[in-house]
């Protein structure tokens, strides 16, 4: 492994405390010259199918790059810390699902290292802080071509933690699916690809409320839903000028029914 020059940070640390710039300040005093990333430190406390989703569709426009990503309810446990090599990058961060759909997306699973080795880790480990202790100097090491073998022992790819399979069923003239994340512009976005949209009619009903199909948000009236393929590729519901969220009532995890009106 030949080395990155840069690293991505996904967490749900937010942005008030001192937290990332910890993990900034982990990477800069063993790769001083390795660039970070800030993907988003706004993922739901905790969520970790949200950070998961976030970091699948980000990682792969990023430069080939070491992608940390921490949103860690069972730090401190016996969940193991990992690193994932792909063709395209390595992810490092905890054994929960977080890591898997990013990997898919960079390439496919590859060699996977349990972080083990004591030497690669920040002196004295806080029990609930492995961002800054372990994840970022591991990622730091790496970056700087460290071989994963030296990382910990081999991980067996079909072992890791993988999150639930999304709800998506399709019909004639309907699709039902899982809400997968809301972005800050209140648009919701399924679990079924885009592609699933092909079958259905151009006038359609969202959990009951008139909507259209479209390719964009002006291809309804302001105030009206459109049904669309969102940049993810993923399908998408929003209002023009509005927050389908609201409109909807919905939150991740909720079952959407997209019928023919």
């Amino acid at each position: 492994m030949g080395g990155y020059g840069w690293i991505s940070l996904t967490t749900d640390y937010g942005t008030f405390d001192g937290f990332v710039a910890a993990c900034h300040g982990s990477i800069a005093r063993i790769a001083p010259e390795v660039r970070v990333i800030d993907v988003t430190h706004h993922v739901p406390p905790a969520d970790v199918a949200r950070g998961a989703a976030v970091l699948a569709q980000t990682a792969p426009y990023l430069p080939a790059s070491v992608h940390v990503a921490v949103v860690d309810p069972g730090v401190g446990t016996a969940r193991r810390g990992i690193a994932i090599g792909t063709a395209n990058g390595v992810l490092v961060g905890p054994d929960n699902g977080l890591l898997v759909a990013a990997a898919e997306a960079l390439g496919g699973i590859g060699e996977v290292a349990a972080l083990a080795n004591e030497d690669w880790f920040l002196g004295d480990i806080s029990r609930t802080f492995h961002g800054r202790d372990i994840f970022a100097p591991a990622a730091a090491r790496i970056a700087l071509g460290a071989m994963l073998a030296d990382a910990g022992p081999a991980v067996d790819p079909g072992s890791l933690v993988r999150l639930p399979d999304p709800v998506v069923a399709i019909g004639d003239g309907w699709l039902e699916a899982e809400v997968v994340t809301v972005d800050r512009f209140g648009n919701v976005q399924l679990a079924a690809g885009g592609a699933m949209l092909a079958g259905l009619p151009p006038n359609l009903t969202v959990c009951g409320v008139r909507a259209r199909l479209g390719a964009t948000f002006a291809d309804v009236q302001p105030g009206d839903l459109v049904v669309f393929e969102d940049s993810a590729g993923q399908v998408a519901i929003a209002v023009n000028g509005g927050r389908a969220v609201v409109v909807l009532s919905v939150r991740p995890g909720d079952v959407v029914r997209i019928a023919e009106r």
